[in-house]
C-alpha cells in the first residue's frame, strides 16, 4: 500500500469541490449505511431536484447548506484498498481565502477544480499561487462540469492550455489535468465512456498511485524545543517534535541561538527510554551538561541554520485591516513567538500575470514580498530548504487573529554584518553618576489637549529638582530628525519608531526623556514601549475631550481639518485610539496649567 496522502480540494466558488469528494466517497462505498441514508433524505429537500447532492457529505454547517458554498475547511479520513487519505475540502469564496491557506499548509497535493463552462478564473490563479507558496509540489487540475459543455474535447484542450500557461512559472514536480463531472461521476472512480478521447485514467486511481515522497536531501538533525520539562531537581529534559533527520544517544548537539553544545544523555519516547529518535517523533531529550535552552530554541546537529533578526519573506495577507510598513505584530515561527515589524513592502504580486507591482500597502488576500525585523534573534531556514523551519504567521497583537501567513525567502545580510558593542561605560554607570533612574515619560493626546504646555512645565519642575532631562517635542522633531516624513499612516508609524529609538538612546545616556506626541495609534505606542522597555516607559494620557480641544484650537488646525485642508488629522479625518491602561491619565478641562502640573508631578513620584 502507498503511504498516506494528504491533499486538498480548492478552486473558485461553486466549481464543485465538495461534490467531487462526496461523489468519490459515495461511489467507492467509503461511507456508512446510515450516512448514505441520511444523504439521500437530505438531498430530497436540497437544490438538486431530489437527486443526490454529494456536497452534503462535506458541507456540514447550516450556513454552507443554505448558501450552497463551503465556508470552513472540512477534513475527511478514508481508506481504499491501495491507499489511506486525509482530504481537506477548502472554500472557494474569496472571503474565506484564509481558510483555504490553512488547508494548503498541511497538504502534499492539491486538487484544483476548474469549471469547464467558465475556464480559469482569478480565484483559480490565486489558489494555485497559494498552493505554490505553501510548498505543495503536486497538483491535479480537475476540469469539472464537463456535462455542461457536452464533453467537448476542444473546449477541454483550450482550458488545459490555459492551465499549462498559468503553471509555467511554478516549480511543481507533477501536474495532471483530468476532465470530470462531479455530479454525474465521470472519470472520478470509473472511466467515462463520454470522454473516449481522454486516456489519463480516473482521479481516484491517480490519487492512489502518485508518489509524493519528499526526495529533498534533508541532512542533519533539528528539533524545535516546545517545552522544558522539570518534574524535579534531578531531571531537566527538552521536549519537541523532531522536524529533520534523527538523533542518537551520545550524539553532540548544538543549541541555537546560543551556540552552546552538549551530548545527548537520554531520549524518552513517551515514558520509555530509546536509543534514537527520527523525524515526526515527539520526544524528550536530556543532555549531559547544563546549557542555555528554553522554549523557542532549536536543538540541531550537522545542519546550517540562520540565527538572525531580519529576513525577506513572501506572505499572504489575511487581515481585514490593510498592512502598511512599520506595523508591529507577533511573529510565530516553529515554537518561537516574538514581536516583529514589517519594515517595508518591496512589491505585491499580480494574481493574474505574476508581475511585481510597487505598493506601500497591502489588502486582504494579496500576496507580497516584505522585509521583516524581529525584536529578538530567531532561528530559521529558507522555506525551500526546510518547510517546517521557514514557515511563519503574523498575529495581531490586539485581537490575536492571524493576520498573515508567510515563508522565509532569505535572511537579510545587513543583520549579519552588525554586532552590538557593549561599552565599558554602561547605562547603569551613567544613571548612577546622575543620581537618577532613566525613564521615558510618553505624553499622548489629541492636538490642543495641552501636551506641549504640560510637558514643558513638567520638565522645568524636574530640572529644578536637579534631574537631568531631555524633551522631545512632536513639532520640533518633525522639523529636524523627521523632516522627510509626511503624515500618511506609514509615515506616522515611522515617526513614532524613530522617536522611541532616540528616547531609548537618551535613557541609555542616563537621562529622563520627556516626549509630547499625538501618537494616535495604540499599536505604535505599544511598539514604542517594546523598544524602550516596559519598566522604563511611563505613558501619560491627556484625555481632554475633542470638543474642548477643538474649542481651544490654538493653531487653527481643527478649522483647517474640518474644511479639508489638512488630511489625516487625528480626531477628525483620522482615528485617535485612546490608551487602555496608561500609567497616568488627566483631563485638563477646567484645570489651570499649575493645577495640572501639580497633579502630574504627584503621580510621577510613583515612577521616578
Amino acid at each position: 500500500m502507498q503511504s498516506l496522502l494528504k491533499f486538498i480540494t480548492c478552486g473558485s466558488v461553486d466549481d464543485g469541490k465538495s461534490t467531487l469528494i462526496g461523489h468519490m466517497l459515495y461511489d467507492a462505498k467509503l461511507i456508512f449505511a446510515d450516512q448514505e441514508k441520511a444523504l439521500e433524505l437530505d438531498s430530497k429537500v436540497g437544490s438538486t431536484g431530489g437527486a443526490i447532492d454529494y456536497s452534503l457529505l462535506l458541507d456540514g454547517l447550516m450556513a454552507e447548506r443554505e448558501q450552497g458554498i463551503t465556508i470552513d475547511v472540512a477534513y475527511r479520513y478514508f481508506t481504499t484498498e491501495k491507499r489511506s487519505f486525509i482530504v481537506a475540502d477548502t472554500p472557494g469564496h474569496e472571503e474565506y481565502t484564509r481558510n483555504m491557506a490553512v488547508g494548503a499548509s498541511f497538504a502534499d497535493l492539491a486538487v484544483i477544480l476548474v469549471d469547464a463552462s467558465k475556464g480559469v478564473l482569478v480565484q483559480t490563479r490565486r489558489h494555485t499561487r497559494i498552493c505554490a507558496l505553501m510548498g505543495i509540489k503536486h497538483v491535479v487540475y480537475a476540469v469539472n462540469k464537463m456535462d455542461l459543455i457536452d464533453y467537448d474535447e476542444n473546449e477541454f484542450k483550450n482550458i488545459a492550455k490555459q492551465i499549462k500557461i498559468m503553471t509555467g512559472e511554478y516549480d511543481f514536480e507533477t501536474m495532471h489535468i483530468i476532465p470530470v463531472s462531479a455530479t454525474v461521476g465521470d472519470n472520478i472512480t470509473t472511466e467515462s465512456s463520454k470522454t473516449p478521447w481522454y486516456k489519463g485514467g480516473t482521479l481516484q486511481n491517480y490519487l492512489e498511485t502518485i508518489d509524493v515522497t519528499d526526495h529533498s536531501d534533508e541532512s542533519g538533525f533539528v528539533m524545535p524545543v516546545q517545552r522544558v520539562s522539570r518534574p524535579d531537581r534531578t531531571f531537566r529534559g527538552f521536549q519537541g517534535e523532531v522536524e529533520v533527520g534523527e538523533i542518537h544517544v551520545g550524539d553532540e548537539i548544538t543549541s541555537l541561538p546560543s551556540g552552546e553544545t552538549a551530548k545527548v544523555k537520554s531520549i524518552l519516547n513517551t515514558n520509555k527510554e530509546v536509543d534514537n529518535a527520527s523525524k515526526g517523533q515527539a520526544v524528550t531529550i536530556q543532555l549531559d551538561t547544563e546549557i542555555d535552552v528554553s522554549r523557542g530554541c532549536m536543538l540541531c546537529k550537522d545542519v546550517n541554520l540562520h540565527t538572525n533578526k531580519m529576513f525577506t519573506s513572501t506572505l499572504l495577507w489575511m487581515d481585514d485591516n490593510k498592512l502598511v510598513a512599520g506595523k508591529n505584530y507577533f511573529l510565530k515561527l516553529g515554537t518561537k513567538m516574538v514581536p516583529a515589524v514589517v519594515m517595508n513592502i518591496k512589491y505585491k504580486v499580480d494574481v493574474n500575470e505574476g508581475t511585481h507591482v510597487q505598493t506601500d500597502k497591502l489588502y486582504k488576500n494579496e500576496i507580497a514580498c516584505c522585509d521583516i525585523a524581529c525584536s529578538d534573534t530567531i532561528v530559521f531556514d529558507e522555506f525551500k530548504h526546510h518547510k517546517e523551519l521557514g514557515g511563519f504567521v503574523l498575529i495581531d497583537r490586539i485581537t490575536n487573529m492571524t493576520s498573515a501567513c508567510g515563508v522565509v525567502e532569505h535572511p537579510l545580510r545587513r543583520d549579519d554584518n552588525l554586532t552590538w558593542h557593549n561599552m565599558d561605560v554602561t547605562r547603569e554607570l551613567r544613571a548612577q553618576q546622575k543620581g537618577q533612574e532613566p525613564k521615558t515619560i510618553w505624553m499622548t493626546g489629541l492636538s490642543g489637549a495641552g501636551k506641549s504646555t504640560l510637558i514643558n512645565e513638567v520638565e522645568k519642575r524636574l530640572f529644578a529638582e536637579g534631574k537631568h532631562t531631555m524633551l522631545l517635542d512632536g513639532d520640533n522633531v518633525r522639523m529636524g530628525l523627521n523632516k522627510n516624513l509626511g503624515f500618511k499612516e506609514q509615515d506616522r508609524i515611522e515617526n513614532i519608531r524613530r522617536v522611541a529609538e532616540v528616547a531609548k538612546l537618551m535613557n541609555d545616556a542616563g537621562l529622563i526623556t520627556l516626549t509630547s506626541f499625538i501618537s494616535p495609534f495604540a499599536s505604535d505606542r505599544r511598539s514604542a514601549r517594546d523598544i524602550i522597555g516596559n519598566d522604563n516607559f511611563i505613558e501619560i494620557y491627556i484625555s481632554t475631550p475633542l470638543e474642548e480641544c477643538e474649542r481651544r484650537d490654538v493653531k487653527g488646525l481643527y478649522k483647517r481639518a474640518r474644511s479639508g485642508e489638512i488630511p489625516n488629522f487625528s480626531g477628525i479625518s483620522s482615528p485617535y485610539e485612546a490608551p487602555e491602561n496608561p500609567e497616568i491619565t488627566i483631563d485638563t478641562t477646567g484645570m489651570t496649567v499649575e493645577e495640572s502640573v501639580d497633579y502630574l508631578m504627584e503621580e510621577l513620584k510613583k515612577y521616578i
